[in-house]
């Protein structure tokens, strides 16, 4: 009895200083999904009422939509906000800085996920279109990239910057590298007919190199040849090039730009394109939300000067008597081939100077150029012209207060209105855009319009403003994977809180951060989280097709 209790006793000893197998830890399961966002109300982006749901996100694409029981990688509570298909920017000019600087950051911030630019065409020439997009990719980009390629660039090659008409061989030329151009991703044409050598181009020049765009089922988009006075004829240009050229018609920041007739040119304007589309032709029109406009300070100097390009106008501008002329002229109004901005805002007192380029004269900055002129002693238009001289190679600009809000309203009520903001990615958030231009619009356009317009002003609906910033613009530009939520497609996504969006630039201080916009994803994949920029760079090149 006793063997067999010191025989267990030994046992039990033993097994007590025998080492323990710890049990192995219990792995955490793998994640369903990349993203699960929880609990928001989902706006589709198609105008449809919101709907509390859960939306889940695998490989870049939206893979549920509903009651999520899977686990996401990432989980993000959106209850309390809307979640709406990311914002398209159908009016940008990010072109040139996204190869330097992919952030684009005050776009980010401002819940946009697409941009659309080219206004002012490419930085490559037509044959170097794919290798650019192609590069956008390479570096990394967190917003994805489209653009037209504008009709200034194949003139320019056969023509030079002057006026001038091409023979019909050089217009072979012009329609053979817009083909190049169309093939290599772009989608369509764009003119900035305000504006030298755009201005100098006919009617029949324009049309013949949209048809080229629109053989491939691309666009003719247009910063029309007036906006001012002569707005009505202008649009009825561009209709007549759409319905000539059988291309699609964009009409880039829609205004009434003419103090003169406010309240009167834009109904005129939206009546005159809703007939167009009444009887099949396929225009549509981008706007952004501000009464004044901002371009460079040269767009206040007759056209005529710069005929024989731009080295020779800046040359000319500085003759005291050619000054002397350009003075009356401005004083007259608009001529023939030339839109006066000076008197579409109502004078100098209502163009502000926004960057000069010059520290001596940026101290100005904000004053209206009747302002700066009698600080100084001088007349306006020699204020002006000196700072545009001044700051060359750059673009001093100004702002030009030239709307009015009630029309920026109507225009906005159109069902075929998209929003643009008109401006560049920035390099830096807090700084200016790409383009040097200190306006509002490159840090406000859409949160003003979800803040103002919908919040305050009662304009629009909020599932109607969502939807002229998302699957409209997505539909117009074919991105037929874009745009709105639904199982299966990209998942593009803007999380936003509809009682606090606001915008935080203003005319005092144009590169304020926006309010209310603190998730973004695109292609899947946060760049914008909790307020935060990741960098992630998941941005794609988006390519028209033509064969």
């Amino acid at each position: 009895m006793r063997k067999h209790f010191a025989l267990a006793a030994a046992l039990l000893i033993g097994t007590a200083l025998a080492p323990v197998a710890t049990p192995a830890p219990a792995q955490a399961p793998a994640a369903d999904y990349d993203i699960v966002i929880r609990g928001g109300r989902v706006l589709d982006g198609a105008g449809n009422p919101w709907v509390y749901a859960d939306i889940a996100i695998k490989d870049g694409r939206i893979a549920k939509i509903g009651a999520v029981r899977g686990k996401g990688r990432d989980e993000i509570d959106a209850h309390g906000r809307y979640v709406s298909p990311g914002f398209i920017d159908m009016m940008d000019q990010s072109g040139e800085v996204l190869p330097k600087s992919g952030a684009a950051e005050n776009k980010l911030r401002m819940g946009v996920t697409t941009v659309i630019a080219g206004e002012g065409g490419t930085p490559v020439d037509a044959a170097e279109i794919g290798k650019y997009l192609d590069g956008l990719e390479k570096t990394g980009i967190a917003v994805n990239f489209g653009t037209y390629y504008n009709a200034a660039q194949p003139r320019m090659k056969v023509l030079g910057d002057g006026a001038g008409t091409p023979t019909p061989q050089q217009l072979e030329t012009m329609k053979a590298e817009t083909l190049v151009a169309m093939k290599n991703g772009a989608f369509g044409v764009s003119t900035a007919l305000i504006y030298p050598p755009n201005s100098f181009q006919s009617t029949d020049e324009v049309v013949a190199l949209a048809s080229v765009a629109g053989k491939c089922g691309g666009f003719y988009a247009s910063h029309m040849r007036d906006e001012s006075a002569k707005l009505i004829e202008a649009i009825d240009e561009a209709i007549a090039i759409g319905e000539r050229s059988g291309a699609k018609v964009e009409i880039f920041h829609l205004k009434a730009a003419y103090r003169p007739l406010a309240g009167k040119l834009m109904p005129q304007a939206l009546a005159r394109i809703a007939a167009a589309r009444a009887r099949g032709v396929d225009i549509a029109a981008d706007l952004y939300p501000y009464t004044a406009g901002g371009t460079g300070l040269d767009i206040t100097v007759p056209n005529w000067v710069f005929a024989q390009g731009a080295k020779t106008g800046y040359e000319r501008l500085r003759d005291p008597k050619i000054r002397e002329r350009l003075k009356r002229e401005v004083a007259a109004g608009s001529q023939p081939g030339w839109s006066n901005l000076v008197e579409a805002a109502g004078g100098w007192d209502h163009v502000v100077l926004a960057n000069a380029y010059d520290p001596k004269m940026d101290v100005y900055r904000g004053q209206s150029l009747a302002a700066i002129g009698k600080a100084l002693g001088r007349d306006p238009a020699d204020v002006a012209w000196d700072i545009l001289l001044n700051a060359l190679p750059n673009r001093a600009y100004g702002l030009y207060f030239m709307m009015d809000e009630p029309d920026i309203e109507l225009a906005l009520k159109a069902p075929w209105t998209s929003i643009g903001t008109d401006a560049g990615s920035a390099a830096k958030f807090g700084e200016m855009d790409a383009l040097g231009l200190p306006h509002p619009r490159s840090y406000g356009t859409f949160p003003r319009i979800l803040g103002d317009y919908v919040r305050k002003r009662h304009v629009l609906t909020l599932e109607d403003a969502v939807r002229k910033m998302t699957s409209w613009p997505a539909q117009r530009m074919g991105l037929a994977d874009r745009g709105v939520l639904r199982e299966g497609l990209r998942a593009d996504i803007t999380i936003f809180d509809a009682d606090t969006v606001e915008e935080g630039s203003s005319w005092e201080k144009p590169l304020g951060a926006p309010e209310g916009i603190d998730d973004v994803i695109v292609n899947g994949v946060a760049v914008l989280r909790a307020g935060k920029t990741t960098p992630a760079r998941p941005g794609v090149a988006l390519r028209h097709s033509c064969s």
